[in-house]
């Protein structure tokens, strides 16, 4: 069938723009492939792009270091046991207060201190004479014993007494004639005491009849105090009548 100018015009009309759609669509799916594959390129490209720029990141900031990975927990320690509490300390005694000190000296007193009238030292006349009066207290009870050791205590500290006072005396004289009087009166005055006490002392050892150890003692008071002193002539009568001595004294023509 023949086909007319105008049917043919048409015809191809249609073809061309048929074949103009189909280059549109065509290029349309390219286009849309393009933009999918340069999405996906992009995607890529940052996705490489990420890493780079953190560990610029990191270099840029030093400061800010990656956060340690987590660390095992440390297993519970076991918990140490109740350690025994202290005991208490006994809290200290009270300490005695200390006893009052001295008041200052007020004006006009003196700080030269004075013997006292009584001692309680044993090597003093004071002493001495404690012992004497005990000594009388025994003899008159009759206990025999205590008195010897008292008497003997006596003697002891009389002589030493006597011995010093001798020492102080030496020392003193040419220098103080005052403290060296005072001290040879001193001497006298302890050497008299002690010898009252050795006579006693034989005494006593006569009464208990043992007339050996009274001799030594009544030989040596005549010896400190003279034969013609009271004391030496009572130790003198006291050898006659033990029969040491046979001469009397004094002689029975003298008075």
């Amino acid at each position: 069938m023949t086909l007319s100018l105008g049917q043919r015009e048409l015809r191809y009309t249609r073809f061309l723009n048929l074949i103009y759609g189909i280059v549109a669509l065509i290029k349309l799916m390219n286009a849309a492939n393009l933009i999918r594959f340069a999405s996906l390129s992009l995607i890529a490209v940052l996705g490489l792009l990420s890493p780079a720029y953190a560990e610029g990141q990191k270099l840029s900031n030093p400061v800010s270091q990656t956060k340690p990975t987590n660390q095992p927990k440390p297993t519970n320690q076991p918990k140490p046991t109740n350690q025994p509490k202290p005991t208490n300390q006994p809290k200290p005694t009270n300490q005695p207060k200390p006893t009052n000190q001295p008041k200052p000296m007020e004006e006009g007193e003196s700080n030269i201190l004075s013997p006292t009238e009584s001692s309680s030292n044993i090597l003093s006349i004071e002493g001495g004479d404690r012992l004497m009066k005990e000594i009388d207290q025994a003899v008159t009870s009759q206990d025999y014993a205590l008195a010897v050791k008292k008497l003997q205590q006596a003697r002891q500290v009389y002589n030493q007494l006597s011995s010093l006072y001798q020492q102080l005396n030496s020392s003193f004289t040419g220098i103080d004639i005052s403290a060296a009087d005072s001290h040879r009166k001193n001497a006298l005055a302890t050497a008299q005491k002690r010898d009252e006490a050795t006579y006693q002392l034989a005494l006593v050892y006569r009464a208990q009849n043992q007339p050996e150890l009274a001799i030594p003692l009544l030989v040596q008071i005549i010896t400190s105090q003279n034969p013609t002193r009271e004391l030496g002539t009572k130790a003198y009568q006291q050898l006659f009548e033990l029969g040491f001595v046979k001469t009397p004294f004094p002689s029975q023509g003298k008075k």
